[in-house]
């Protein structure tokens, strides 16, 4: 066996293999030793014995050896895998941790058919790299090429891309490149890999000395999930948190070489940024000077729809209160496009560019794991919001030009909430990540026992989906709404159409009036009846909700109310 490891500086490094030391050969920055075993360690100088760097297997834990892992001896079924392009596509996000009662790679397969039958066409996964302790979102990640051991490892992982595959669905991974977390993150004694901090911890170094070795760290990484796992898809998190002056940016460079290994497995592989710069240079094509990627996430699409269904006004919330901001927003996709940001103190983002640019690029949803999971108490909408004002959201996010996604159990309007967790064995970290927690939202006026405990057990608990309240009356019914909208956008060419400069928003009042081609969406988010501003006769009514008959509804809309109706 071959072992390898990027050490600059070090005089002396050994491997530990299966409990015997080996002295290592030095070539240039790089550390070679040919030695037979399985459990490994590397020990620089006199120093203690670290995990590899790049270990694809933690058997036992970010601080214990890595283990020596094949990607060839999985005996993988998904030959005939095309793969999916993005356009057209709906999203579901998922925690394999809270997903199911299980909480492993193996429980979520048993759910693919649901998912499947549903109508979804992508699965985007929460990181599952290895973090320290059991429970956590993923987010702490501190060994970003293995995966998380109680999930079920990388073999786990395998089967679970392998039984998407069968049933048509791609799978999105979510990893992590700004920051590691605070516990296991080894990277920095083996090298120059760490540059400064952000607000959630160490930043590599992508700019400095030595930083070429770190991006190709990175890069790897990247290269190895959509090639060893198969995987179709990668949500780059919090990309303005990366910090790069180089002529190139690191989110360019990725994106020409997920380009080129899509090409040597013939199957289109997709990039979809996090990013809070309200930026369209990330998805505008390197042709036209941009980074290349194919998505990001959109939360102006989403403050806009949430400010709208739930009159909240506060924090970041302020700004997209202002008359016409659903409207503003779900035309021009940034709501913040070189305009004032108060949440910010200063003007923020760039405009779009909606006659070049399309709407698949934009990721619309009501709800994620960020939008719940950091709210004091993790509720979702279901907590505060009628079935009504939720098929209205519902509504908007299946019939917009942009790419839809469902954070898991939105669809039959959960009564569980999403709450922050996590479950590092070191007491002094548990107790520091419990009282940040509390301070920071007594800051915002909340109790401290208001705020669930992130290292209690059973707050990971209320975080589950309770997949039983599927068949309930009030879940039922939202759940065959959504049911039907996704199946109404697979069916509906207009629905699905991304050209913006074709996509007309119409608002009068607490009327909004989408067009979409011969297709009208037409919702009432006031507290009154009000008469629906359609521009010709409906010829017919696809889909409806509220108390009225569908023909009633074509020209009143009761409260909470929308009708999608064809007029041709």
């Amino acid at each position: 066996m071959s072992f390898r490891v990027w050490a600059p500086g070090q005089q002396r490094v050994r491997v530990r293999v299966d409990g015997v030391d080996h002295e290592m050969a030095q070539r240039g920055e790089w550390w070679y030793s040919e030695v037979a075993g399985t459990d490994y360690s590397f020990l620089l100088g006199d120093g203690e014995p670290l995990p590899d760097p790049r270990s694809a297997w933690q058997p036992h834990g970010v601080h214990e050896p890595s283990r020596v892992y094949d990607h060839s001896a999985f005996a993988w079924t998904d030959q005939v895998w095309t793969g999916r392009a993005l356009p057209g596509g709906v999203l579901y996000e998922l925690h394999i941790g809270t997903f199911t009662e299980g909480g492993t790679f193996d429980s979520a397969i048993e759910k693919l058919d649901y998912l499947a039958d549903l109508g979804l066409t992508f699965v985007e996964v929460m990181p599952v790299n290895s973090f320290d302790g059991t429970a956590g979102w993923g987010y702490d990640g501190v060994l970003w090429g293995a995966v998380h051991e109680p999930y079920g490892g990388p073999d786990g992982f395998k089967r679970f891309v392998d039984a998407c595959h069968r049933r048509g669905l791609a799978v999105v991974l979510d990893v992590v490149y700004n920051h590691l977390g605070p516990s296991g993150a080894y990277l920095d004694r083996f090298g120059p890999y760490f540059a400064g901090h952000n607000d959630w911890g160490p930043g590599l170094n992508l700019d400095g000395e030595g930083s070429d070795e770190v991006r190709r760290y990175v890069i790897d990484n990247a290269l190895g999930w959509l090639r060893d796992f198969h995987v179709d898809a990668l949500r780059l998190d919090a990309v303005h948190a990366l910090s790069d002056r180089r002529a190139t940016h690191l989110l360019e460079e990725l994106a020409v070489a997920v380009e080129a290994l899509s090409a040597a497995v013939r199957r289109p592989l997709t990039l979809i940024a996090e990013s809070d710069l309200n930026d369209p240079k990330l998805v505008t094509p390197r042709e036209a000077h941009g980074y290349g990627l194919h998505a990001q996430w959109s939360d102006d699409l989403h403050h806009a729809l949430h400010v709208a269904l739930t009159g909240e006004k506060s924090g970041y919330y302020a700004d997209f209160a202002a008359p016409g901001a659903l409207a503003r927003t779900l035309r021009e996709v940034f709501f913040h496009a070189g305009t004032w940001s108060s949440f910010r103190g200063r003007t923020h983002g760039r405009p779009v560019d909606t006659r070049t640019v399309p709407g698949h690029r934009f990721l619309a949803y009501l709800q994620n794991h960020d939008q719940i999971g950091n709210r004091a108490t993790g509720d979702r909408l279901s907590a505060s919001v009628s079935p009504g004002r939720l098929a209205c959201g519902a509504a908007i996010v299946l019939c917009s030009p942009y790419t839809p996604m469902i954070f898991m159990g939105e669809e039959w309007a959960a009564s569980t909430p999403w709450q922050f967790f996590a479950s590092f064995p070191d007491p002094a970290l548990a107790e520091a990540v419990r009282t940040g927690r509390r301070r920071e939202f007594a800051r915002h006026g909340w109790g401290e026992a208001e705020v669930p405990d992130p290292i209690d057990p059973a707050t990971v608990e209320r975080s589950r989906l309770p997949w039983t309240e599927r068949d309930e009356p009030g879940h039922r019914e939202i759940l065959e709404l959504y049911r039907s909208l996704i199946a109404l956008r697979a069916e509906r060419a207009e629905l699905a159409d991304p050209r913006l400069d074709r996509f007309t928003v119409q608002a009068e009042g607490s009327t909004l009036v989408l067009h979409r081609g011969s297709l009208r969406l037409a919702v009432n988010l006031g507290p009154e009846p009000v008469t629906a501003p359609l521009d010709g006769e409906a010829a017919g009514i696809l889909l409806s909700w509220g108390d009225a008959t569908a023909s009633e509804r074509a020209a009143t809309l009761p409260p909470k109310t929308f009708v999608l109706v064809d007029l041709r």
